[in-house]
């Protein structure tokens, strides 16, 4: 069974996996701090100094706190600025994903619309061929 298990977990594809399991956790990174560093606050920049981030609804009448993170140490809260972000992040990767998809198709069938050119040894046989059909 442990050589069973080896044989699956040195296959190429779970190996090409994991690569892209790490490397979709790096871009996740990149993405966070795109719309945590650059996009809300432009978004609180035009709303007036909004941030999302720090948006919540207290679940306990013992939660008296204006921020979020000594609202959570209070009690309760529904932190849905948080969920805001965090969706309009999932939204920016899988619009990235999908452009970066869209790219790679087509560039697949661009490829497979060309048909390779034909080496120089075919082309001398096709004038071969012509020729002995025209004698």
């Amino acid at each position: 069974m442990l050589k069973e298990f080896q044989e699956f977990a040195m296959k190429g594809n779970v190996v090409d996996l994991a690569v892209g399991v790490i490397i979709g956790a790096a871009f996740g990174g990149i993405v966070t701090s795109l719309v945590g560093d650059i996009i809300m606050p432009i978004i609180g920049a035009i709303t007036g100094g909004l941030d999302f981030s720090n948006y919540f609804t207290p679940l306990s009448k013992a939660v008296t706190a204006s921020n979020l993170a000594d609202a959570k140490k209070q009690g309760a809260v529904l932190a849905w600025g948080s969920f805001l972000t965090l969706t309009l992040n999932f939204f920016i990767i899988a619009f990235v994903l999908f452009m970066v998809i869209r790219l790679i198709n087509q560039l697949k069938r661009r490829d497979e619309a060309a048909p390779p050119k034909p080496t120089r040894e075919v082309e001398l046989l096709t004038e071969i061929r012509d020729l002995l059909k025209k004698a």
